[in-house]
């Protein structure tokens, strides 16, 4: 039988406590509306996607809600 290295044996990091307590805020839409949203976002970014252009609206701020437009029309 083979022994354990240390260098074969991970260690988790542990995780940083988030700085303000976090929710979920979720809504349900369509496989197609889902697929667009990936699709303008790109590989793995569609939370942040969402997440900003949510916060673009909700705050009025139109120069990042059209950054986040001309980013989907280049994909």
């Amino acid at each position: 039988m083979s022994k354990s290295r240390k260098s074969d044996v991970k260690t988790a990091k542990p995780k940083q406590p988030p700085k303000e307590p976090q929710v979920v805020f979720a809504f349900r839409l369509s496989e197609v509306d889902r697929n667009l949203i990936h699709k303008a976002a790109g590989p793995a970014k569609a939370t942040q996607f969402v997440r900003a252009a949510a916060l673009a609206a909700a705050t009025g701020d139109h120069k990042i809600f059209e950054t986040l437009v001309e980013q989907a029309k280049g994909k």
